[in-house]
């Protein structure tokens, strides 16, 4: 079944860390100590897959994560891995209805963050009798977020588990007892030196005065390429972002304060390339699927070394490089650096990056609709004249699907597939700003 589920997400052969964590998961518990990017989802999954049973038709594993994009996150892993069994998310800002909906028929799996299970449990959602399988991914996490409370609530609803695995990205000088863990396993590739991401670390030096000119001139000079700029709370995001668009930066933003639905659209632009620099806090240090980012760039320093080292994890991931960019101040220098980095000389007229070769394009009708990939791309080839190498990734959400197309092909396209229809039915197309 492993063998198959490679085949299935092309990948040639695992990595150590999750070759031992499937070998651990056989005979034991397994606590999965791993840096972010090293691969933590498929030590976990691969061996859940062994365990589920066809005959079962309610729920057998659950894996309560800290964020509801981690939670889409693993589903989409979960579902190319195609396994056959049914699997669903749960998490907050998603509409419950369409959870029970979904709950009434039981998936295999369930995914979900802890408030929003607990809610389900309280409601009697879903039966947790025969759950065999608990997975606390990014565990440190969820209990940085203060979700300590609903765990144990939901944990003690579960009477059947056989199986438990726990995944952090730091150590912890000890596990939770409500966790239920019995001698576990531990792995701890947390110095493996073989995962410590080959990062490039730069200083820009800029007084306080010049720190917006400084990060608008590194960026023009980063070019086109996938770019992370962080700072510590969103008021910063918005600012920053505000100055940027008056100097006609094409970008997106990502925090917590935001609309669940307009996080996830900043998020499968910048997955999808159609803007190549996202401005964010710390929300999008840890679990999210935003593969290939080249830089990371400090606009504020992180408070300690773990925030900063989850940073830089966002870029070279799985033996990639990255180039990770400190704004300080002169004469400045954060206690967690061992020497002050190269200083990056920045341009004096710096000169706007082209816009992204892609864009992104809005098609109202997803899962829900019985809407999949190759609906859409059928459409766009057939009817909006585009050739396959004008479309890029495409996502088919619950109810809404988006699709990245060539930035001079997409209003041809647009205007092309206006009026038709997909699986019998008229839906709106249109260029998603």
């Amino acid at each position: 079944m492993i063998k198959q589920a490679l085949l299935n997400l092309k990948i040639n052969a695992l990595n150590p860390m999750q070759e031992a964590a499937i070998s651990a998961a056989k005979k034991s518990d397994v606590i999965l100590l791993s840096p972010t990017g090293s691969g933590k989802t498929l030590g976990f999954l691969l061996p859940l897959l062994s365990l589920l049973d066809a005959k079962i038709p309610t729920v057998q594993a659950l894996i309560m994560v800290p964020s509801r994009e981690l939670a889409l996150q693993i589903e989409q892993v979960f579902k190319a891995i195609g396994s056959g069994f049914k699997v669903n998310c749960c998490y907050g800002g998603h509409a419950v209805k369409i959870e029970r909906n979904n709950l009434s028929q039981p998936p295999a799996v369930l995914i979900g963050t802890p408030g929003r299970i607990a809610h389900h449990l309280r409601r009697e959602s879903f039966n947790t009798d025969t759950i065999h399988s608990l997975i606390l991914d990014e565990f440190d996490k969820a209990l940085e977020f203060g979700f300590q409370e609903d765990m144990t609530y939901i944990i003690k609803q579960m009477p059947a588990i056989k199986k438990r695995i726990l995944t952090s990205a730091t150590k912890m000088d000890e596990i939770p007892a409500f966790t239920g863990m019995i001698r576990p396993t531990t792995l701890d590739y947390l110095t493996n030196a073989a995962s410590v991401p080959d990062i490039k670390q730069k200083a820009v030096i800029a007084e306080a005065a010049d720190k917006l000119d400084a990060l608008f001139a590194l960026i023009c000079k980063i070019g086109d390429n996938a770019t992370l700029v962080f700072c510590n709370h969103r008021d910063a995001v918005e600012r920053i972002s505000d100055l940027l668009f008056d100097r006609g930066l094409p970008h997106d933003i990502f925090h917590g304060g935001m609309e669940q639905e307009d996080r996830e659209r900043a998020l499968l632009k910048f997955r999808n390339g159609s803007h190549r620099l996202l401005i964010t806090t710390d929300l999008a240090s840890r679990g999210l699927d935003i593969p290939e980012i080249d830089h990371v760039v400090h606009y504020q320093l992180p408070h300690n070394e773990e925030a900063y080292t989850h940073r830089n994890g966002r870029t070279a991931r799985m033996h990639a490089k990255g180039t990770s960019y400190l704004i300080l101040a002169p004469d400045e220098r954060p206690s967690y650096l061992k020497e002050m980095p190269e200083v990056e000389e920045l341009p004096e007229n710096p000169v706007i990056p082209p816009l992204s070769p892609w864009a992104t394009l809005y098609i109202a009708a997803g899962k829900k609709d019985k809407v999949n990939k190759i609906d859409i791309v059928g459409l766009l080839l057939k009817k909006g004249g585009l050739d396959k190498e004008d479309v890029g990734l495409i996502e088919v959400h619950d109810f809404a699907s988006y699709a990245a197309v060539k930035r001079n092909r997409i209003e041809h396209a647009v205007q092309a597939v206006k009026g038709e229809k997909i699986k019998n039915k008229k839906v709106k197309i249109d260029i998603s700003r």
